[in-house]
């Protein structure tokens, strides 16, 4: 494993971590802040959501480089299956805008099931059928699509991928070199059978995101804890994400409604960074 007690250059920010993906919440700091605020404590990467571009994703972009990081990630496609999945082309734009903004990795949250299905098979065929339609797009543009599992307590409603063994099952399906996997704590931090899916995801780790679950959480999406202040196994998590061969950005990704969104920025920033150090 790597040791990151003295070298934070992997270390990523989501700027969800902020509150900037849902409306009222978080500091408002707009993204030329973020970056300068990263930048000063040495974090090696910034991971935006869309609607934070504002059409000005060229710039943004050249903004982090010019910072000495990188663009880590996008956050993220429409749904792609369910009632409220997008259309073909409302995905095509999302690709344009990672391309844009400068990043490879454009996060996918699937979407649930598909009206009138039953179970998952179904909804994850036509999940692979859509995938394997818009990656070629997308490997022309150098974007690669990280399908990210979600939580069971989101099956259904968000997503119809909920193991990392799912999301494997999809990649083999879709069939393309640019289709991979985003592995969030949060989300898979419970599967008894985690260690032995990642094993088999050699070179399909696209991300890594940190947070934590914590014991008696109060809101299933805006709850989500400080690396540290929960019961994930942090260090085998990430034992068995570099054992199948990823050595890229550990994007840090909490959603915080009454806790650390409402905290100064600059507090959070610096949080994060003691604890990346120290527990992950």
């Amino acid at each position: 494993m790597r040791d990151f007690s003295d070298d934070i250059l992997a270390l990523s920010l989501n700027t969800a971590t902020l509150g900037h993906n849902l409306d009222g919440f978080g500091a408002g700091l707009s993204p030329e802040q973020v970056v300068d605020e990263c930048a000063a404590r040495g974090y090696g990467g910034i991971t935006f959501w869309r609607r934070e571009l504002g059409g000005r994703a060229h710039e943004i972009g050249r903004r982090v480089r010019n910072a000495g990081m990188q663009v880590t990630g996008l956050c993220r496609t429409p749904y792609i299956t369910g009632r409220d999945a997008g259309t073909m082309d409302d995905i095509r734009c999302s690709v344009d805008d990672a391309a844009a903004l400068g990043t490879e990795i454009l996060t996918i949250v699937t979407g649930g099931s598909q009206p009138e299905s039953k179970g998952v098979l179904e909804s994850q065929r036509i999940l692979a059928d859509r995938v394997a339609a818009i990656a070629p797009y997308a490997a022309d543009r150098n974007v690669k699509l990280a399908l990210e599992p979600l939580n069971p307590m989101f099956g259904g409603n968000r997503t119809c991928i909920m193991t990392v063994q799912d999301a494997i099952s999809v990649c083999d399906i879709a069939g393309c070199e640019n289709v991979g996997i985003a592995v969030d704590v949060y989300h898979v931090w419970w599967d008894a059978n985690l260690e032995e899916s990642l094993g088999r995801a050699s070179g399909r780790i696209f991300g890594y995101h940190l947070c934590d679950w914590l014991e008696d959480t109060s809101d299933m999406l805006l709850d989500r804890g400080m690396m540290g202040d929960g019961v994930a196994d942090l260090k085998s998590i990430r034992k068995w994400v570099e054992g199948s061969g990823y050595d890229g950005p550990c994007e840090v990704e909490i959603f915080s409604a009454a806790n650390w969104w409402l905290r100064p920025p600059g507090e959070v920033l610096d949080e994060i960074v003691r604890r990346f150090k120290t527990v992950c």
